[in-house]
């Protein structure tokens, strides 16, 4: 499996804090596609984690993604693709170094979007992610 990350010199790149935040094109030659649905900030027992606190929900988020992942067999390393659905855009960039340690190591391809409210209130971001392992 090869995976490139490609920043075209034609195409603005997006540093935050000293960070690139993402690939804005990324190509998969082989491996097995895992799909992950968006995920919140719920512990195992299913209780929202850290009501209004949108950097602990982004590492909850984070540790959901890791540990989804490790059930199919891959890592946060091996992420090709994110979406991020925030209630408060400034916010979420107030907690970049919380974010580069789930993806930064990938640098997957990636969109966030800023949305009225998700699936409860106390909910802060959720996330959607795409990586590739080996076949």
């Amino acid at each position: 499996m090869k995976i490139r990350k490609i920043h075209p010199d034609t195409l603005y790149k997006r540093v935050v804090g000293g960070h690139t935040l993402y690939s804005p094109v990324v190509t998969v030659k082989g491996g097995t596609l895992v799909f992950v649905s968006g995920l919140l900030a719920r512990d195992r027992e299913g209780n929202i984690v850290k009501k209004g606190d949108m950097g602990a929900q982004i590492a909850q988020v984070g540790e959901n993604l890791r540990l989804a992942l490790e059930s199919a067999g891959a890592r946060l390393e091996d992420l090709v693709r994110t979406t991020t659905y925030v209630t408060d855009m400034d916010e979420f960039f107030r907690h970049v170094e919380v974010r580069m340690r789930y993806f930064g190591p990938a640098l997957p391809t990636s969109t966030t979007v800023e949305v009225r409210r998700l699936s409860h209130p106390d909910f802060l971001v959720e996330v959607e992610a795409f990586a590739v392992v080996e076949d």
